[in-house]
C-alpha cells in the first residue's frame, strides 16, 4: 500500500517538473516574440515625422493617417524613402528607404514591383509607408498586394493600401511627373536592392 502511494507521489512530482520545464522552455520565446514586435508610433509622432519629411503638407497627411487609424489602428513602423516609376499599358516601380520602428531598430528596405492596367507616365516620389500590425521587423520582407485597388488624394498627398495577410502597408506619396491611371499590382520589399521586380 505504501509502495503505490510513493509511486503516485513521485509520477505528481515527475509531471509538476515536466510541467514547470515546458514552461520555462515557452516563456523566453513567447518573451523574445513580444520584444521583436515592434511598438505602435501616435497619430502626432507619424504627422511631426511626416511633417519634416515632406515639408508643409502635414495637413493632408493627418487627414489621411485618421482614415487609416479608423481602419487599422496605430502604426508599428514607417519607411521613409524615394522610388520612381513609369507606365505604359504595363508599369514597373523602384523605391529604397529606411524602416524606422520605436523598440526593435532601424531596417534598410528596397523595393520593386511590376503593374498593369490602363496607365501612362512616369512619376518619382518622396514616400512614406506606414506600416501596421508588423509582427516582427522581418516580417517587412514579402509581396504586398493592393487592398481593392484603393487610392486616394488628400492635401497633396496620395494614399495607396497593400497588404499581406495580416500587415498593412500604405503607402504616403508626394512627387513629381505626369501619371494617369489606374492599374494592378504589388510591391516586393526586400534587404538588397534587385532589378528583378518579380
Amino acid at each position: 500500500m505504501s509502495v503505490t502511494k510513493s509511486s503516485a507521489a513521485s509520477r505528481r512530482d515527475l509531471f509538476r517538473l515536466a510541467t514547470g520545464a515546458a514552461c520555462a522552455i515557452a516563456a523566453p520565446s513567447q518573451m523574445a516574440r513580444a520584444a521583436q514586435r515592434p511598438e505602435a508610433y501616435s497619430s502626432g509622432e507619424i504627422v511631426e515625422n511626416g511633417h519634416r519629411f515632406f515639408g508643409s503638407i502635414s495637413r493632408g497627411l493627418a487627414e489621411g493617417l485618421e482614415t487609416a487609424n479608423r481602419k487599422w489602428g496605430r502604426p508599428n513602423a514607417y519607411i521613409l524613402g524615394q522610388e520612381a516609376s513609369g507606365a505604359f499599358v504595363g508599369g514597373l516601380r523602384y523605391g529604397e528607404g529606411t524602416m524606422y520602428t520605436r523598440n526593435a531598430g532601424q531596417k534598410r528596405v528596397y523595393w520593386q514591383g511590376p503593374s498593369i492596367g490602363f496607365d501612362a507616365g512616369a512619376d518619382g516620389d518622396r514616400t512614406m509607408m506606414l506600416v501596421y500590425n508588423l509582427p516582427e521587423v522581418g516580417s517587412i520582407y514579402r509581396r504586398y498586394a493592393g487592398v481593392n485597388g484603393s487610392a486616394y488624394l488628400v492635401g497633396g498627398l496620395g494614399f495607396t493600401a497593400l497588404n499581406n495577410e495580416e500587415v498593412i502597408v500604405m503607402p504616403v506619396r508626394a512627387g513629381l511627373g505626369a501619371r494617369l491611371g489606374l492599374n494592378l499590382g504589388y510591391l516586393k520589399f526586400t534587404p538588397d536592392s534587385t532589378w528583378n521586380p518579380f
